[in-house]
């Protein structure tokens, strides 16, 4: 299991402290310091689309007017910080968010 987020991300950190207090093995991956490869990008981009820039974001916001009008791609390429987080990948399946609807098909009873 691999969290693609941000080590200050604190509902990255709580995610990852209940999937391994859950007995989960998981790996943790920092986009900022190890940015998402465009092959990764554009396979997150095909689960989620838009849902993968969090608009409500100060980074979000802070986007020039020309990198605000383009795809999502360039958009976390040129800030990492504007992905929505945490993103879960375990098997083949993926994961936004750490919502109730995460939480109950990730963690165990």
């Amino acid at each position: 299991m691999i969290i693609y987020g941000l080590n200050t991300c604190a509902i990255c950190q709580k995610a990852r402290k209940a999937l391994e207090a859950d007995g989960k093995d998981v790996s943790f991956r920092d986009v900022r310091a190890e940015p998402l490869s465009e092959a990764e990008l554009a396979e997150l981009i095909v689960e989620f689309g838009d849902r993968l820039v969090d608009r409500s974001s100060n980074d979000y916001r802070g986007l020039n007017d020309w990198l605000k009008n383009s795809e999502a791609e360039a958009q976390i390429s040129a800030r990492p910080k504007v992905m929505a987080r945490p993103v879960i990948r375990h098997q083949d399946m993926f994961y936004l968010g750490w919502d109730e609807t995460v939480q109950n098909a990730l963690l165990e009873g």
